[in-house]
Parts: C-alpha cells; sequence; structure tokens
C-alpha cells in the first residue's frame, strides 16, 4: 500500500489499511485471539460484525496497543509504522462524528 504524501492518506485509504490489518490478524491464531478477547466476539462472530461503525477504528486500535504489533504489521504491510497511528486518528475522527 502506498500513499502520494508520505503521513496523509484519506479516509478511503485509512480503511483499507485497517482491513489489511485485520487480515494480518486473522493470518495467526496467536494474534487473533487476543484481538477477539478484546473486542468480545468469537470466531465465528467476526464477519457479522466487521461492517459495524467503529469496528475498524477497533482493529487499528488493537494493533496500536503493542509496539511489537505495530512494527510486525508495517513490516509485512510495508509501511511506515507512523501511518498506523495517522489511520486510528482518521478512523477514530470519522467514528466519533
Amino acid at each position: 500500500m502506498s500513499w502520494t504524501k508520505p503521513e496523509r492518506m484519506t479516509p478511503a485509504e485509512a480503511e483499507a489499511l485497517a482491513v489489511e490489518a485485520l487480515t494480518f490478524l486473522a493470518s495467526d491464531p496467536e494474534r487473533l485471539g487476543p484481538f477477539l478477547g478484546a473486542a468480545g466476539i468469537g470466531p465465528g462472530e467476526l464477519r457479522g460484525v466487521a461492517g459495524e461503525p467503529g469496528f475498524l477504528a477497533a482493529v487499528i486500535e488493537h494493533i496500536m496497543s503493542d509496539d511489537a504489533l505495530v512494527l510486525a504489521f508495517a513490516e509485512s504491510a510495508r509501511i511506515r509504522p507512523t501511518l498506523v497511528a495517522v489511520a486510528h486518528h482518521l478512523l477514530a475522527r470519522d467514528f466519533d462524528g
């Protein structure tokens, strides 16, 4: 994923990054389990809640809760780690109204 300006992204790009983050979490049960626990959902409920308002912000927030997770995701997505915070800011702002 790449952006025209290093520290700027659109809300649509932030959503795309959050979807990529969810895929990253889901690709490893040891990463997915803690997220599901923190979100209070089971694996079977994931698809049903994925479209709910605030869910993508929660995915990014979970990634941001652990520096090692931020770095692992950033490496996987081939982005600068600071872009995770940029995406969170955009998604949380959209959710907060």
